[in-house]
């Protein structure tokens, strides 16, 4: 049997490393997205460019603007909040079918990964944060066999990544973000589904308020 791998188109991965320097905050909201110059950099066409810049609109990272082409999307506080309400509910449903189910192997995996992702958060390498992050969260869900409301979790969690960054640079709520990871996970393996499922709505949910509260700050006219 043929198992070649599959690799990155030209696109793919021009649409992946603007993803990462978009969620990284190197582009921030409202930058303008221009394709000559990104074709420049990456050493290419610009319809690659146009391809990969299609797909990031796609997961909302990117807004095509009349007259201004390809511009970082800015999200008004309504939608932000909206995301992570959408978070809740679905990672919330997701998790209530996988807590009963899930192995103390995949417990274990699940802890490993937030070793990885807490190694991060004290290194400082904040490029990371978000992929660890979902990784976590992920192999706590994984279990539960919910395959379509697991991609569209994942859909969110990328729009609302550059979000939770932003929340835990600004606010250092980094101590916190680990003590309610660890606290998920020991929910988990005490078998407590019902237990688990309201902590993870509540860390979610929490999460968007407190990160609201800085973006309205920052966003204010006289924040500068």
């Amino acid at each position: 049997m043929n198992r070649t791998i599959k690799r990155l188109s030209i696109p793919e991965a021009v649409a992946d490393s603007l993803q990462q320097r978009i969620l990284s905050g190197e582009f921030k909201e409202g930058d303008a997205l221009v394709q000559e110059t990104l074709a420049s950099e990456y050493q290419v066409s610009r319809m690659p460019i146009r391809e990969a810049l299609r797909q990031l609109e796609a997961t909302g990272l990117v807004a095509m603007a009349m007259h201004k082409g390809a511009v970082v999307r800015s999200l008004p506080l309504d939608q932000i909040a909206e995301l992570f309400e959408l978070r809740a509910l679905l990672e919330g449903d997701i998790l209530a079918h996988a807590a009963p189910k899930i192995t103390e192997a995949q417990l274990d995996a699940a802890e490993a990964i937030l070793e990885a992702l807490e190694q991060a958060y004290h290194a400082g390498e904040v490029g990371r944060w978000g992929e660890l992050n979902w990784q976590f969260h992920r192999s706590l869900y994984v279990a539960g066999g919910r395959v379509q409301s697991l991609a569209l979790a994942q859909t969110v969690n990328v729009q609302t990544d550059r979000y939770v960054r932003l929340h835990l640079l600004l606010t250092h709520a980094i101590k916190g973000a680990e003590m309610e990871h660890r606290e998920l996970i020991r929910l988990c393996r005490a078998r407590d589904a019902d237990g688990a499922v309201a902590f993870l709505r509540k860390h979610i949910l929490d999460t968007g308020a407190a990160l609201l509260r800085v973006i309205s700050e920052a966003r204010r006219p006289d924040a500068a």
